[in-house]
């Protein structure tokens, strides 16, 4: 690596460069610090998402075989004809400089019996059961996805955040005080040099 010639100007260059540095670091630091809380205030609200929708998972799925073994697989796929169109409204945003979004409106996923559109006596319970349950489930993922999606991109600038901090704090800012001493010291010796010079000059002329 080359080195920077020590000059004052350089001296000067390279000290402005570590005190800005120094301020990055510490908008950094805070900008990682609040991160983290945002993290902490969304842990225990996704984790009882997260365990809800474990248990709709659980009881979506044995009406769900049942309704297979009684109807099979086309016989299913013919109960749920025709398709449902489901349009969600979203809006973008930022959270520290972090592109997230919210689901602004959106229409309700759980149905009655009457508005799935099917006879109850041909669909049977376990059919019956089966959409219930499964409305439920999408109806719980859909609200559980735009804050996994924060969580997700909120991790991802956290650990970004935690290597520019660790970057700043352990290469580049000890590196600039490295130079920054190094150029005082030789500027120091070269005034030392240049005084004594000064005045073995002076007492040559004097003799």
């Amino acid at each position: 690596m080359e080195r920077t010639p020590s000059t004052r100007m350089n001296l000067l260059r390279a000290a402005r460069r570590l005190a800005q540095v120094t301020r990055g670091t510490g908008l950094l630091r805070r900008k990682r610090e609040a991160l983290v809380a945002e993290l902490f205030r969304l842990a225990r609200p996704a984790a009882d998402a997260r365990a809800e929708i474990a248990d709709a998972t659980a009881r979506a799925y044995p009406p769900l075989l049942d309704a297979l073994a009684l109807h099979g697989r086309a016989g299913l796929r013919a109960l749920a004809w025709p398709g449902r169109d489901f349009v969600v409204e979203i809006e973008p945003g930022s959270l520290w400089g972090i592109v997230v979004s919210r689901i602004t409106a959106r229409p309700p996923l759980v149905r009655t019996v009457a508005a799935r559109g099917a006879a109850p006596g041909l669909t049977g319970p376990a059919a019956g059961r089966a959409s219930a349950e499964f409305e439920r489930l999408a109806d719980l993922l859909l609200d559980a996805a735009p804050r996994e999606m924060l969580i997700r991109r909120l991790g991802a600038a956290l650990a970004q955040t935690s290597r520019q901090v660790n970057m700043l704090e352990r290469r580049l800012a000890p590196a600039l005080r490295a130079e920054v001493t190094g150029m005082r010291r030789t500027l120091d010796e070269r005034e030392r040099e240049e005084r004594l010079r000064l005045k073995r000059l002076k007492s040559s002329r004097a003799l």
